[in-house]
Formats: structure tokens, sequence, C-alpha cells
């Protein structure tokens, strides 16, 4: 019987070139939702295995095993879901709308976006509820001043990545300093020699572009929007009670779902509050299906008609399909395969940093799961960084360069459907202008062969 230890590399390549065809022709050729790709190419996997000879207790091990690191995000989603539409219903993401039009400059919009939606996720910890959250409201503010949805949508994304990336209540960033066992706090300061860079020069690429690119009639669609949501919604200054809550959340260093179900029990309260007459059933059924909007104007009413468990299904489903996909090719070891040869052939340290990264790039595009592209490279990549000299901040920072922030550029990965999902903007549309992921990478490169920030190990007799 051939097991996974004969599986020679041209075999490897193949089974995973197999995956990046049909998911690349599902997803960009035909222009397809993702989960029947990806459903399509496990199929094709189980048969592979089956030719091989793997037992279905070891294709059912695999597929367990990959499951069960993502049980806690899918939880997430499903608490996102109904956050979004409590949220509109208890006028909060309304009250943001209107509180950002008084705030923020039209003609310096989309760098002002980058910025905050920056500050919040670092705030939070999370690109997935930065996104969910004030995000709407500022993708709402970016669309009524007919501003392009896809670059709006790209320094909104861009901001959370990158709060998501620099903040120590990040589950990604936890995740990339524990595969490399790294300190945490050593490790986000090392980031910063490949973040800052990016972010400086995103944030002059979101002024350049964004800098006057609202219409004429910008400020009076403006005007008759405020109108229209302080007529169907209560804006009052106490919708800002559940952005303060978690930025408290945040600071007693509370997990993403207790802060989660924190806020959506305050915005159950404030909907009573504000409308003591709402039914239990009512309320129910939204937080099931959704929020919906019904002021007459069709701006307002298709950006606030969303949120519900229901909408987050696609997103679990994908999530489910990618971890199990993730979880084979780890039981199967077709990656670490596939990578040995490269990694037994590389000499420098700007040839390692490279091949981490492009590894990272590589998982996310066979897989599709955050998670998988910062475990399997951190485990293929830690014994030849240690033996080249490279301390594990080095590997660490590779990991969320080439792993963490890729996510969100890949059609069929989970970060970006959510994020296409929540903005309703595709992800090839908001891809070139999602400068942030596009930058990280290149700096990390970069830092690599030029030695500039490249944390290496002490040599004996010194102290690091």
């Amino acid at each position: 019987m051939e097991k996974g230890s004969n599986i020679k590399f041209g075999e490897a390549i193949a089974v995973l070139l197999m995956m990046l065809v049909v998911m690349g022709v599902g997803v960009i050729g035909f222009k397809i939702s993702p989960q029947i790709p990806v459903l399509v190419v496990i199929a094709l996997v189980l048969l592979w295995a089956r030719f091989r000879h793997f037992s279905w207790n070891e294709i059912h091990k695999g597929i367990t095993e990959g499951v069960t690191t993502g049980i806690v995000p899918i939880f997430i989603f499903i608490l996102i879901g109904v956050l979004i539409s409590v949220w509109i219903a208890a006028g909060i993401i309304p009250s943001l709308m209107v509180a950002g039009f008084h705030m923020l400059s039209v003609q310096w919009f989309v760098p002002s976006v980058f910025i905050v939606c920056a500050l919040i996720g670092t705030s939070i910890g999370s690109a997935f509820t930065t996104i969910s959250t004030v995000g709407i409201a500022l993708f709402g503010m970016g669309t009524t001043m007919n501003l392009n949805p896809a670059l709006v949508a790209g320094a909104i994304i861009s901001g959370a990545i990158f709060g998501d990336k620099t903040s120590p209540l990040s589950d990604s960033t936890n995740l990339a300093a524990a595969i490399a066992d790294a300190d945490l706090f050593k490790h986000i300061k090392n980031l910063m020699w490949s973040t800052i860079p990016a972010f400086l020069i995103s944030l002059v690429l979101y002024a350049i572009l964004g800098h006057g690119a609202a219409s004429s009639d910008a400020l009076t669609k403006v005007s008759s929007t405020v109108n229209v949501l302080s007529s169907h919604y209560d804006i009052t200054w106490w919708a800002a009670l559940p952005i303060l809550l978690m930025f408290v959340c945040a600071f007693m260093k509370i997990p993403a779902i207790g802060t989660l179900l924190i806020n959506i029990t305050v915005a159950v309260v404030m909907i009573f509050i504000e409308n003591p007459a709402t039914k239990i059933p009512d309320l129910v059924k939204m937080m099931e299906t959704g929020f919906v909007s019904h002021t007459g104007n069709q701006a307002v009413d298709a950006l606030l008609s969303r949120g519900g468990i229901s909408s987050m299904m696609g997103t679990v489903s994908l999530i489910f399909m990618t971890l199990s996909l993730g979880g084979l090719l780890m039981k199967f070891d077709l990656i670490q395969i596939a990578m040995k040869p490269l990694v037994d052939r590389l000499h420098r340290d700007g040839d390692l940093v490279t091949a981490g990264i492009f590894a990272g790039i590589g998982v996310n595009l066979f897989v599709g799961e955050q998670y998988l592209s910062t475990i399997l490279p951190g485990k293929a990549f830690k014994k030849p960084f240690n033996d080249h000299g490279l301390d594990n901040l080095a590997l660490s920072r590779v990991l969320e360069d080439g792993g963490t922030v890729i996510n969100y550029l890949v059609p069929w990965g989970v970060a970006s459907s959510f994020a296409a999902g929540t903005l309703g903007v595709s992800t090839l549309a908001f891809l070139p202008f999602c400068f942030f992921s596009l930058l990280s990478p290149v700096f990390s490169i970069l830092s690599g062969y030029t030695g500039i920030g490249l944390k290496r190990l002490p040599q004996a007799g010194t102290e690091e």
C-alpha cells in the first residue's frame, strides 16, 4: 500500500496545479461562487487519495483535523451576521454615517477611510468586525458621494488589514507568532519594517486617487441621504456606545466571541428602548434573515438591507470546505512535499524570505484559508530559517506578509469572500485598490535581500 511518504515531488505538484486550475477556471473564468469549485477540488483530491490507497479513516481524520481549527471563526462569523442586523435596526450604523458626513472631508474621504479603519482595526484586533461595522457605514458614505465603490472598498479593507496585522488582540497575529515560536510584542514590533512603508505608500496612493474624486453633486446627494437617514432612523449620540464598548472589551482583552455577544445584547436593548413596541418574533426573524430597510430611497435601502445569520452561511460553508481541503493536504503532506526541493536549494537569506512569502501566497491560492496559509509555511520553513541563522521573528513576519494579508486578494479565499459579500463589491474589483495587501510582501522581500530589518539569531557569546 502506497502512503504519503512515497508521494513524489512531480505528483504533488500535479495535484496542486489541478486544484488551482479548477478553482481559477470556476471562480475567475465562469464567475461562479467559490463553494462549488472548492467542492469539486475536494472530490478530486479524495479520488486521488483513494487511488493512492489512503483509507477512509485517514481521509475522515484529515477533514476532522482541518475543520477543528475553524470552529471558533465559524461561530464568530455567525455572530457578526447578527451584529450587523441589530446595529442597523438600533440606528448605530445610520448614526455613524450621519456623523461621518459631518466630520470627514469630501475631498479627502478615501485616505480618511483608510486611516479610520486602521485605527479601529488596531484597537479591536479584528478586520472582519471592522469591515462589517464601521466599514459598512463608510462604504455607504462613499457610494453616496459617487466615489468608485471598488476604491472605497479597497481603502476600508486595507485599513482593516493593517489594524488586524498590528494588533496584539488579533487571532492571525497571535497565530503567526505562535507558529514561529516568537514573542508576540517583538513580532508586532518587527512587522513595522514592512508594515509602515506599505501603510505610508498606500496612504499616498489613496490620497492621489481619492482627492477630488467626488462628483460635483456629491454634497447635494449627501444632504439628501442625511435627511433620509434622519427621518427613518434614530440618529442619536448614544449610538456611539457600542463602539466605545468594543474599545473597552479590547482594553480588557475580552475575546471576539464575548465582545460580539456583549455588543449584540446592548444593541437589542437599544432597539427596545427606541421602539418599545418591537415584537420579539420580528426581532428574532431579523437576526436570522437580516434587516430590511424601508425608507423608499433605493440607494439607502440597498445599503442597509443586510445582516442576519443566513447572510453568513455562504462564508461559513466556504470556511468549512476550505478547512476540510486544508486538512486533507496536511494529512497527505502534499504542500510540504512540493516545497521541500525548493527549500533545500535556497542559500541566500533573500531567496529564503521570498520562498516563504510565495509559499504563503501559494497556500492561499490552493486552499483559500487564512489560518492554513500561516500554519503550513510556518511548519515547512521554521528549520530552514534557523539553519540560515534567521531569527523566528523573521519567519513570523513572512507568515503575515505572505499569508494573512493575501487571503483578501484570492477570489475563493474566506477573507475575500467575506469582504466582498459584506460590502457588495467583488474581489476582482477591489483587488487593484487593496494597496496594503499588495505592498506588504514586496517590502518583506526587499528586507530579505537588503538585510534591513531582517532579524538574525544572536551569535554565540553575544546578546541579542
